[in-house]
């Protein structure tokens, strides 16, 4: 099964290259384009989600081969390979809950995606590792101008791109940059640069996007609006906010160094050996550690893995990755053991290595 291959594989998000990857772990553009001639999908029946997909599935194509992109009927999975792609942010929250006819065609080097049905008929999304946001709008912009030649969007003169959610309305795009963070949460300095944010109407999210919970010092920067902007304004909005993110990140990170020198190397070395050592393990703590000595490593503290090494624990440490490497249903304690183990042996194999 196509979805099986991916678990020997990294996402294009946790690559850990790029521009700014010590702190910039991926950026990430989302597209909300609706077909011309069907209610949104709040309102659509059965029969017409179906239209939807079909409609969508003979334009496909005829613009992506098979060898470059795999398609998936999402009533068809189980819930864990649908959590899974939620893991591997393929597919979003609401994706996975639905319960809407719904498809998403991946792209086989996880670089896009298209879903099909959720709230709106399409969301098409690019993903990269580090601060690129040119490659990603590059990417999409293409993919949307070669659906649009297929079929007919949604689309008012006046308004803009007609989208179910009116906060998606004009040009439907949503730019995010996804941040490591840990150097403000340690100085408690992260909240003055949220409360910045939302002046300038940019949103802060969890690890998963909208209404997720921030793990390991994870977080989300995105725009708020999409009327009356062009996609390019909108782009450089974050384009410009984001240099300044990290221009404090890296001042707190150095005054860590130089202050707290002892408790940020006994932080970031403490991380390592409860990973190195730990029999049973939860998730947010998995992650907590990991984004230690993610910290650690960038910091030059931690020598015996790299930062893409440490990007790839975090997304194999999740629960649904976890009963894909196992091949087996986990309950909670199986799954904090089975985590611990699959932890402590892939640390302790890069340490050797």
């Amino acid at each position: 099964m196509e979805i099986d291959n991916m678990l020997n594989q990294q996402g294009a998000w946790l690559r850990g290259i790029g521009k700014e990857s010590d702190i910039v772990i991926s950026s990430r553009i989302r597209l909300a384009r609706n077909i011309a001639g069907f209610p949104f999908v709040n309102r659509a029946t059965e029969k017409e989600c179906l239209g939807i997909i079909e409609s969508f599935e003979n334009a496909i194509k005829r613009i992506i081969q098979p060898e470059t992109a795999f398609y998936l009927n999402l009533q068809k999975l189980s819930t864990v390979d649908r959590y899974y792609l939620l893991e591997r942010q393929l597919i979003s929250q609401d994706f996975v809950e639905s319960t809407k006819p719904r498809a998403v065609l991946i792209d086989r080097n996880e670089d896009f995606s298209i879903m099909v049905n959720e709230e709106d008929h399409l969301r098409l999304q690019a993903m990269t590792s580090g601060l690129d946001l040119e490659k990603v709008w590059a990417c999409i912009n293409l993919l949307d101008d070669k659906i649009a030649n297929e079929l007919s969007y949604a689309f008012d003169e006046k308004l803009g791109y007609l989208t179910a959610c009116p906060t998606n309305t004009g040009t439907g795009i949503r730019v995010s940059v996804m941040l490591h963070l840990p150097g403000l949460v340690e100085t408690r300095e992260i909240e003055r640069v949220f409360r910045s944010l939302q002046k300038i109407n940019l949103a802060v999210r969890g690890t998963f996007g909208e209404g997720s919970k921030a793990l390991g010092d994870f977080y989300q920067i995105s725009n708020q609006i999409t009327l009356g902007r062009s996609e390019e304004e909108l782009i450089a909005q974050i384009a410009e906010v984001i240099p300044c993110i990290l221009k404090y990140e890296r001042k707190s990170r150095s005054v860590l160094m130089e202050r707290a020198n002892d408790s940020l190397m006994d932080r970031c070395f403490r991380a390592m050996g409860i990973l190195q050592t730990a029999r049973t393990i939860s998730a947010e703590e998995s992650m907590n550690l990991l984004s230690s000595v993610r910290l650690g490593i960038n910091m030059g503290i931690i020598n015996d893995i790299s930062c893409s090494q440490a990007n790839d624990l975090l997304l194999h440490l999740q629960p649904a990755h976890l009963q894909k490497l196992a091949k087996k249903e986990l309950n909670k304690d199986a799954e904090n053991h089975f985590r611990a183990d699959y932890l402590r042996q892939k640390i302790n194999l890069n340490v050797q290595s």
